[in-house]
């Protein structure tokens, strides 16, 4: 029976993990079903972006006082958690602080104590971040896309964070009291609980305070666990993704449309007098036509692209940025990419339950994102500009347009009239071709 715990404690352990690694790998299918796209080049440069972007938010503090305290909150959160090696470590083996008898008393104590100020600093953030998203009344935080499960699910991070800190804090402070009134071995310095906490904690009986570190001890765990396994079905899976997402991101200069290759090649064979239309198959290597123009559902668009649906962080800063948005249009930058997320999610229910998709009679164009929001964009590039974590909502949306263009032939009319000029006058204006230098005579 002494070993009672630790058997419970492994078996929450696998099951926490063994939960965790099953929705990573249905996230990793669902990316796959995309199209695949070859994102390996310059890899100096992007381990540096991720670096800079991901682990430095170097995004982040472009508005200062949200990014430095999501500064606080990042920082001290990943590396207060870096104590549950502690924690399986105390957990499977019976031992109590193991880490002390590794760094030795005095480097543990800065250990701890450091571990005290960083959680102090996410309780500050969260609580702000709170007040900032419920009662402050920002335009990006309150918008009509974010009711319901969104803003509810930010919410619910923002007060498992501020528990777990809150566990952390009365597990080091009934900790040190029964460290002063040698029940407990010292181990470890533990400014901020033992002088805001331990006063309060003095008052308890030497039986009370052994439950209640125990209890906190359990609690900031299972929370932990928890957590882990919660952001599957959170934007907070942005705190995993958003390092694969700035490593594949486009390093290409912005605005730069990529061509497709079997188009191009058509146009030079036309262009070309001396080409044989009826070449033989195309060369090794060479890009063949798609079977498709363009993205009509998620299978549609690549894998990159589905990897930044999971990683939005719903922070809309894109949306705040976007000039459609701005003078009331229907677009919203942010939504294009939960759209494309629950989209996504829905065709992932659908191979659980048939192991593989069977067709629902839904596409992501039309039932998800409509013909109005795809027009609305500028493509002025200051959504991508804009994002944290450098996702690229635009490209969805150019990949759209192409299929509607190139599949549907269903273009805006004043798109197909600059289409039909182009065609005839080479010029976007019904000028003849003899008139199109007119202009540089005014001069």
């Amino acid at each position: 029976m002494q070993y009672i715990d630790n058997i419970i404690f492994l078996v929450l352990l696998v099951a926490g993990f063994g939960l965790f690694g099953k929705s990573l790998q249905k996230i990793y299918r669902n990316i796959r079903l995309g199209r695949e796209i070859k994102r390996n080049d310059r890899k100096e440069e992007r381990w540096s972006t991720m670096a800079r972007v991901a682990m430095g938010q170097s995004k982040m503090v472009k508005r200062p006082v949200a990014g430095i305290l999501h500064l606080f909150v990042y920082i001290g959160f990943v590396i207060i958690n870096i104590e549950l090696v502690e924690i399986i470590v105390d957990g499977v083996f019976g031992t109590h602080r193991f880490l002390s008898s590794v760094l030795g008393h005095s480097l543990y104590n800065v250990f701890t104590a450091t571990l005290e100020v960083l959680a102090l600093l996410v309780v500050i953030g969260v609580v702000i971040f709170f007040i900032r998203r419920n009662f402050y009344g920002v335009k990006r935080l309150t918008m009509k896309e974010l009711f319901g499960w969104p803003k509810q699910d930010a919410n619910w991070i923002l007060i498992i964070e501020f528990a777990l800190m809150m566990a952390f804090f009365k597990m080091n402070a009934s900790d040190w009291v029964l460290q002063q009134r040698g029940l407990l071995p010292e181990h470890g310095s533990f400014p901020i609980s033992s002088t805001f906490l331990g006063p309060l904690f003095n008052s308890f009986g030497d039986g009370s305070l052994f439950f209640i570190e125990r209890a906190a001890w359990w609690f900031h765990f299972v929370g932990i666990l928890f957590f882990m396994n919660y952001l599957y079905y959170s934007k907070h899976l942005h705190i995993i993704l958003a390092f694969p997402s700035t490593w594949y991101a486009n390093l290409e200069r912005k605005g730069k449309f990529n061509n497709l290759d079997s188009v191009t090649k058509e146009i030079k064979l036309m262009m070309d007098p001396n080409a044989d239309p009826y070449a033989a198959t195309p060369v090794e290597g060479e890009a063949e036509v798609p079977s498709k123009f363009g993205a009509e559902d998620i299978f549609d668009l690549n894998q990159v692209q589905l990897l930044n649906a999971y990683s939005c962080t719903e922070c809309g800063r894109c949306t705040s940025v976007c000039p459609a948005n701005i003078t009331g249009k229907k677009l919203s930058p942010r939504l294009i990419l939960m759209k494309t997320r629950d989209r996504l999610e829905e065709v992932g229910r659908n191979i659980d339950k048939n192991g593989q998709f069977v067709d629902d009679g839904k596409k992501l164009l039309n039932d998800y994102i409509t013909k109005e929001e795809l027009w609305a964009c500028t493509t002025c590039n200051a959504c991508t500009e804009a994002c944290p974590v450098l996702l690229d909502p635009l490209s969805i949306i150019f990949e759209m347009r192409r299929f509607l263009v190139m599949e549907q032939s269903a273009a805006p009319q004043e798109l197909n009239l600059m289409m039909t000029n182009v065609e005839n006058n080479a010029a976007p204006w019904q000028y003849n071709q003899a008139d199109r230098l007119n202009w540089a005579n005014e001069n």
